[in-house]
């Protein structure tokens, strides 16, 4: 299917080129790619939070302990991180009225339901993602984020909207997620897409593993914003999140620029002759930024109303089966099926676990248990960048990911067998857990997606980018809908089967990369010839 060629400038862009009188230099428009797209899927998670924050205001356990002795007016990050159960928590409250939470999760198959909606969601998500990736390679990928941001923040506050509307009927939760779910698949594929447009591979992985803390600062706003409001009504922590996410549609409808060419500059990742690709990598990235500013006369204007040449015009996009035809691609969705069970795990039921377990011999109150659960996403960030770097430096995708997983395994052990002692050790051993949980599923879905969607074999001759992120992304959202469904269902055992659970899922990732691992170890010792496996892993030059 031919791309379509009538894209047109933002229209931020065409008022601030008026303004200054003339266009962005490359690497300034790179910067603020990197920056909106930030922004932009950080919302994405943000609006992902609620969810996990009022769990225990939904279905609260029947062997919470009435509200404690007020500790401290502020929670984590204005006062203490650990703040007992609040006498002056409205929610904290409303768990000790008649009512005892919220129907109909509030009976003895509460968290089984909380697990339905989170795999109600996730199924979704995943399902809409191959469609989405194969759309953001065929449509304009600005408006097409665009939309996916205003309607997914729009079902997110209808959910709210429940509370205050008195809904008490599962299935409109249940169809509120669903509904969500689908936005939401337009967010990973399309963003990852943009930055690749703009970035060549050398330094991928550090780039975008500093790119890719948008995940966790977007858990972590999300956690804040739907913590500070729940005290007014567990509605309004999906509410606030869903209005922030449509406001970051409207930043990206004004402002990104989701390919060179909308802005008068070349394709970088263009195999048609306009600049000379070199083997070094020192040399690789003169040549990107000598491209993008030789394809246009003085300052871009030559194409600022359309995408440019014939660069875009000849793009095709890629089916769903070629792309799964590109080396790497299969194992690494895989692996990143069991990765993102892991990861997702926690993201929806950590502020839960937090809220029902004893830390130091005490209990945490919802709201500080929501506000501590942002201290994994903090090593999440570490983790990412860590991990970026590392594969960057040995240039081994696959052994970087592989190990950060079996990492995870000790990790997370460690984590529920002592994370009860104290505070301090609590927060240690969270912020471990997820430096190794987060830096793996970071790494393949940034800098590897990027990496195959624009592998040599497509010849520059297509577009493949956001399609092999939905395949590699939307294998691994399955499993994200599996984990906090089979959590929902083992917590009733006790936490436990669920760390077991986490632990089996952490080593199939990390067995699901053993072939590419050898190749890479095989390749370091000189056996490129034998080994054509290891051509994704940043052999590729081109």
């Amino acid at each position: 299917m031919a791309m379509n060629s009538k894209r047109k400038t933002p229209p931020g862009i065409l008022l601030l080129r008026r303004v200054r009188g003339r266009n962005w230099s490359p690497k300034t428009f790179r910067y603020a790619i990197l920056l909106i797209t930030f922004i932009a899927y950080a919302c994405y998670h943000a609006s992902r939070k609620p969810s996990s924050i009022v769990k225990s205001v939904l279905h609260p356990d029947s062997s919470t302990k009435p509200p404690q002795e007020h500790i401290n007016k502020y929670p984590w990050p204005l006062g203490n991180v650990f703040v007992k159960k609040e006498s002056n928590d409205v929610d904290t409250l409303l768990l000790h009225r008649k009512s005892k939470g919220w129907e109909p999760f509030n009976g003895k198959d509460g968290t089984s339901r909380l697990g339905e909606i989170d795999v109600a969601f996730l199924a979704c998500y995943s399902i809409g993602m191959y469609v989405a990736g194969h759309l953001g390679d065929t449509l304009d990928l600005r408006l097409f984020l665009t939309w996916g941001m205003i309607g997914s923040g729009f079902f997110v506050g209808l959910f709210g909207m429940g509370y205050f509307w008195n809904i008490h009927a599962f299935w409109f939760y249940l169809v509120m997620q669903m509904a969500a779910g689908l936005f939401q698949a337009t967010g990973w594929p399309s963003v990852v897409a943009v930055v690749g447009n703009w970035y060549g591979k050398r330094k991928r992985g550090l780039i975008m593993g500093i790119w890719n803390a948008h995940t966790s600062v977007g858990n972590i706003c999300g956690s804040l914003i739907a913590a500070g409001v729940l005290e007014y009504g567990w509605g309004w922590s999906f509410i606030a999140p869903g209005f922030v996410m449509s406001l970051g549609g409207v930043l990206v409808y004004l402002f990104l620029a989701a390919y060179p060419e909308d802005v008068g500059f070349p394709d970088i990742n263009s195999n048609s002759g306009k600049f000379i690709k070199r083997k070094r990598d020192i040399e690789e990235e003169e040549e990107e930024e000598e491209s993008l500013e030789g394809g246009v006369d003085g300052e871009g204007e030559g194409s600022s109303s359309g995408s440019g040449s014939g660069y875009y015009e000849n793009k095709r996009s890629v089916g769903l089966l070629q792309a799964c035809m590109i080396p790497g691609v299969i194992p690494f969705a895989m692996c990143l099926f069991f990765s993102k069970l892991v990861a997702y795990t926690f993201l929806y039921w950590l502020p839960f676990y937090l809220s029902q377990t004893p830390i130091g011999g005490e209990y945490v109150s919802v709201k500080t248990a929501g506000n501590l659960s942002t201290l994994f996403d903090v090593g999440g960030i570490v983790g990412g960048i860590l991990a970026g770097y590392i594969s960057d430096k040995f240039k081994a995708r696959a052994t970087t990911a592989a190990t950060f997983m079996y990492a995870a395994i000790p990790a997370m052990l460690v984590y529920h067998s002592y994370g009860g002692v104290s505070q301090t050790v609590n927060i240690l051993l969270m912020m471990v857990a997820g430096l190794f949980v987060n830096g793996p599923y970071a790494l393949i879905t940034t800098a590897v997606s990027a990496d195959l969607g624009t592998h040599k074999s497509l010849q520059g001759d297509s577009r493949a980018l956001a399609t092999v992120t939905a395949i590699i992304d939307g294998t691994g959202s399955a499993g994200a809908a599996l984990g906090p469904l089979l959590t929902g269902f083992l917590s009733t055992l006790g936490w436990q089967a669920v760390f077991y659970m986490l632990v089996a899922g952490a080593l199939c990732a990390g067995l699901l990369l053993t072939r590419l691992v050898i190749a890479e170890i095989r390749e370091k010792l000189g056996y490129v010839d034998e080994v054509p496996a290891s051509e994704p892993l940043l052999n590729d030059r081109s």
